[in-house]
């Protein structure tokens, strides 16, 4: 069975998106540049499947103006399936292989795990989605990139309530101006 990753960036208090929803905040960090590429193309080579509600990806579709560009799609994400959690329709890049799924986390594991074959699945946002996820007991990691911003509201990193027993902590990096922060997920007696 693949292992499930939630891995975002967020803001010193806590939050992946601003109170509008944007991640411009995010792009205004200095990342390093190199070493951050070459983490994420790490990180991207195990990936099969990606995971993500409708709020990031319409904002991913909107960012990188991705249906009058579609083939950036490619660029951003080569032939992975993604799979939108959504109760209303989305558009679709032309070429991208998207999966919009209505209903809960746990009826579209198994279609999410047979995409992802032997690779993780990346749940990319919300924390809303990631925490559905945590409560299904379907996630194994948490990978937080901490950059030096604070908000002061918005959509927080996993909006529920996660006792210290759950998370541990296997690794701390800096690359950049960011923490990365890595937690494996401790499985809860009733999964």
């Amino acid at each position: 069975m693949p292992r499930t990753v939630f891995y975002t960036a967020s803001t010193l208090d806590g939050f992946i998106a601003d109170e509008a929803g944007s991640l411009d905040w995010l792009f205004a960090v200095d990342d390093g540049g190199g070493a951050a590429d070459e983490f994420f193309a790490t990180f991207m080579s195990r990936v099969g499947v990606l995971v993500e509600g409708s709020t990031t990806y319409g904002w991913v579709l909107e960012h990188e103006n991705l249906l009058a560009e579609p083939e950036r799609w490619q660029q951003l994400y080569g032939d992975l399936p993604t799979y939108v959690f959504s109760s209303r329709d989305l558009p679709v890049p032309d070429g991208a292989d998207v999966r919009v799924v209505r209903g809960d986390v746990v009826d579209a594991l198994p279609s999410i795990w047979s995409a992802a074959g032997d690779k993780d699945v990346w749940v990319v946002g919300g924390g809303d989605l990631a925490g559905q996820f945590l409560d299904a007991g379907a996630l194994d990691e948490v990978v937080v990139a901490v950059a030096p911003v604070t908000l002061g509201g918005g959509a927080p990193v996993l909006p529920r309530r996660v006792e210290a027993d759950r998370l541990r902590l296997r690794a701390v990096e800096q690359r950049a101006q960011f923490a990365y922060l890595t937690y494996h997920v401790v499985p809860s007696p009733a999964s």
